[in-house]
């Protein structure tokens, strides 16, 4: 990301990868979707697209599906910037 290289984690319980990252002075969690869930993010997931959600301070703030950016109303919430 921005050069810079990360390390990618992996959740024992769902075998889900997740990534933690700077976001200015922030730092942001991005996990993989669960495609073993019951919602339509995870309909998508089983059918192939590439789909991760963002954390901050333990609320979800955004999503990311093949690319396009949906910010969750918590990004304006907990102050993160454009």
């Amino acid at each position: 990301m921005g050069g810079e290289s990360l390390r990618v984690s992996v959740f024992r319980a769902k075998n889900l990868r997740s990534v933690e990252f700077s976001y200015g002075d922030k730092r942001i969690i991005g996990i993989e979707q669960n495609p073993a869930a019951s919602s339509l993010w995870a309909a998508q997931a089983r059918e192939g697209s590439r789909i991760m959600q963002f954390r901050f301070t333990g609320r979800y703030v955004a999503k990311v599906c093949e690319g396009k950016l949906l910010r969750y109303p918590a990004w304006n919430a907990l102050g993160l910037s454009d």
